[in-house]
């Protein structure tokens, strides 16, 4: 429903989460601190100056948009991404975490599978004056690492 992506889509989020690469998939496995069956997150490779650690959650199978997203999908992608945000608050010591997500191209969605961004915010960021960067795999792995080693200490209660 609502769907916009071109004929014989090649989704780059479909190919890191199957191990895949090719020039659409900027990041890598190395990228991934989450993944389960049926949900990942890994580091973004554009990060917004003041803002390093976004991170994205998908869901494994392939949908399009929220319009598509079963609930249970939903559910899983906002359980990994509350995690996410408590585990910046640790790690970054940030003043907030933002969390976003697009969908259709007048509402700003460019991959055409499902993805939910969860930022660390700051005080006078000027996040939304900003433009993200693409930023190393190396320079990743620094985020990738310690999201991951503090991600796994989080326990969530119902």
């Amino acid at each position: 429903m609502y769907n916009h992506a071109p004929e014989n889509y090649t989704c780059p989020f479909c190919l890191l989460i199957a191990g895949l690469g090719n020039e659409q998939v900027h990041s890598v496995q190395s990228d991934i601190v989450y993944h389960n069956d049926s949900v990942t997150a890994f580091v973004s490779s554009l990060q917004w100056k003041n803002n390093h650690g976004n991170t994205i959650v998908v869901p494994n199978k392939h949908f399009e948009n929220i319009y598509d997203l079963p609930l249970s999908y939903a559910q899983n992608i906002h359980r990994v991404a509350k995690m996410l945000a408590l585990t910046m608050k640790l790690i970054y010591a940030c003043d907030g975490v933002s969390t976003r997500q697009h969908n259709e191209p007048s509402g700003g969605q460019d991959v055409w599978h499902y993805h939910l961004h969860v930022t660390p915010r700051y005080k006078g960021d000027n996040y939304y004056a900003t433009q993200g960067v693409s930023m190393s795999v190396s320079e990743r792995a620094i985020h990738t690492e310690k999201i991951k080693k503090h991600l796994a200490t989080i326990q969530l209660q119902d």
